[in-house]
């Protein structure tokens, strides 16, 4: 069985990690250096980190803030935000992430995921998506949620999978902050869709809901969350406590 992977996620506004509901509404959390250096110490798997406003701003990602989370933490590193070339992959590399992560980058110029695969290999490239249901269809949007790209999310995955990501990052706008739970549905249909890894982001609110995620959906291979384990409501010791209890393989 293969093992699960608790993932905390540091949205960075201004150099300090916010989070909302829905993709709105930003409250400051707290450092990320600080931050980082917690979840590296208490048991995450890996650690995601989000320059949210970087795309939408026009602007590269703070590398700055980035290099002093990287020297802090001893877990891999997954980064995004204004990533739109091969020199911001290169940048951000060698700040001291160990993937990439492009979203509205690879909208604007679908040919940076093959580019950044033949350079660094599928597995340095993670494909973030940040998908909301329109009229019933599930549609990927760009620049941190805000615009509507009008592309079916499914083909677009599969299409980045195909030219070269070696993961995937659902971002469910629709449970977004809610913590009522991931959104399966969605998940179920990119995991039935690629052969790649999942990570499930968007929704949890509690323990039992990464339970239920990975009895649900036994092949997605991570939860990644922000608030819950920002605001302590769930703890990552007791977290992997609770799955391994449900017969979850996780790293203890």
């Amino acid at each position: 069985m293969i093992t699960k992977r608790i993932i905390p996620c540091l949205d960075v506004k201004n150099g300090r990690v916010v989070k909302g509901v829905n993709f709105e509404g930003l409250s400051d959390v707290s450092s990320p250096v600080e931050l980082g250096r917690f979840y590296s110490s208490c048991g995450a798997d890996e650690l995601v980190f989000y320059d949210i406003t970087a795309s939408a701003e026009g602007r590269k990602l703070f590398t700055d803030i980035l290099t002093e989370v990287a020297s802090t933490i001893f877990i891999p590193l997954t980064v995004g935000g204004g990533i739109n070339t091969l020199d911001d992959f290169d940048r951000v590399l060698k700040c001291g992430a160990d993937k990439v992560s492009v979203n509205s980058g690879a909208i604007r110029d679908p040919d940076l995921i093959p580019r950044a695969a033949e350079r660094y290999g599928d597995q340095c490239v993670v494909l973030s998506v940040d998908v909301k249901r329109v009229d019933g269809v599930f549609r990927v949007f760009a620049k941190g949620g805000r615009e509507n790209t009008g592309m079916e999310a499914l083909e677009w995955i599969t299409r980045c999978v195909r030219n070269g990501a070696g993961e995937v990052v659902v971002n469910s706008i629709d449970t977004d902050g809610v913590k009522k739970g991931f959104d399966l549905p969605l998940l179920r249909e990119v995991r039935a869709a690629v052969k790649v890894p999942v990570i499930a982001s968007g929704g949890a609110g509690s323990a039992e809901d990464f339970v239920t995620l990975f009895k649900e959906l036994p092949d997605i291979d991570a939860g990644l969350a922000a608030s819950i384990f920002h605001f302590g409501e769930v703890k990552i010791s007791e977290l992997k406590m609770m799955l391994k209890q449900n017969d979850i393989s996780v790293r203890i």
